[in-house]
């Protein structure tokens, strides 16, 4: 027996080496596929009617027509992967994220609830020598603080736009819910009474709505509830609208392209807020806390992985 384990023993770091390589050769084999690293940096296709505002605009902006580079960077690892840029720039952020300085508002809507949002007023002259206001509706769980919001109204002020941002019901982390309620898909009350706070401040103001992810389905549906929301209203923006919740359901839950994980991370991101206001939404002195809303259901939200078990056991 000591014989044959001594024959063995030199062998097996070799069995394992080669084991060690072909488990190294199936992750790079599964990274390199799953982050789309082999496909080359195209041009984004452009889907449009030709009329004169899109040549107008095309013409305005040249970049619409040309490959994109990560922050000038043209490495083709981070060009050509969607799921890179997001990872570096959603959790690194930029080398030196702006900070404009804004003031923030409170609004007291009907129900209770304090509305909260961050004026921001130009740092130069507008272009046209216009008062023009952008008001900007963030994304899912977002509000003012966030980078990718802060570089915007950077630039935006610097371009002589004045700038008001809503912080969606619940997402700041130092403000306290005020009633049993949060932000919704497509609740409108808060948008909306930011917008009537501008109009009433600055009467010769123009307004560009403009709404990120989830906030341009809440600033299409504020403008399509009335015609008098379009008032004063020049444009509007949606960037990276999700135009389909019923449809958005079934596609977050494949695993292709990683929705399932960014579906996940999405979802412990709201876990955390609604947690965080717990004592305010599910509160024993809650007396509008439903009265179908059972201890079964918040341990559902504990163990829930995706946006859609939140939305059928909590947020309906």
């Amino acid at each position: 027996l000591k014989m044959s384990a001594m024959l063995e023993t030199p062998e097996l770091p070799a069995v394992f080496d080669g084991v060690k390589l072909a488990a190294v050769a199936a992750v790079l084999y599964v990274i390199v596929r799953c982050l789309n690293l082999k496909s080359p940096t195209a041009p984004p296709e452009l889907v449009y009617q030709d009329s004169a505002l899109a040549r107008f605009l095309l013409k305005s902006c040249p970049l619409l027509t040309k490959e994109w580079q990560f922050s000038g960077c043209p490495l083709t690892w981070t060009n050509c992967s969607g799921h890179i840029q997001t990872a570096l720039y959603g959790k690194m952020g930029r080398v030196r994220s702006p900070h404009p300085y804004g003031l923030r508002k409170y609004l007291t809507m009907p129900d209770g609830a304090t509305a909260t949002f961050d004026l921001f007023e130009p740092q130069s002259e507008h272009c046209i020598g216009e008062d023009v206001t952008m008001v900007i509706c963030p994304g899912i769980a977002n509000h003012s603080e966030k980078q990718y919001i802060r570089t915007f109204v950077d630039y935006a002020q610097k371009n002589g736009y004045r700038c008001a941002v809503l912080n969606h019901l619940g997402a700041l982390p130092n403000i306290e819910l005020t009633s049993p309620r949060m932000f919704t898909y497509g609740c409108t009350w808060e948008f909306g009474a930011m917008v009537n706070y501008i109009k009433k401040t600055y009467p010769q103001t123009q307004l560009v709505v403009v709404g990120f992810s989830l906030g341009g389905n809440i600033v299409c549906k504020y403008l399509g509830e009335s015609q008098a929301n379009q008032e004063r209203v020049l444009c509007c923006v949606s960037v990276c609208q999700g135009y389909s919740a019923l449809r958005a359901q079934e596609t977050f839950m494949q695993w292709d392209q990683c929705r399932r994980f960014y579906n996940f991370l999405m979802a412990d991101n709201m876990k955390k807020i609604i947690l965080s206001h717990r004592q305010v939404l599910f509160g024993d002195n809650n007396m509008k806390k439903p009265q179908n809303l059972s201890d079964a259901d918040l341990s559902k939200l504990y163990t829930a992985t995706s946006l859609m078990q939140i939305d059928d056991n909590i947020m309906r």
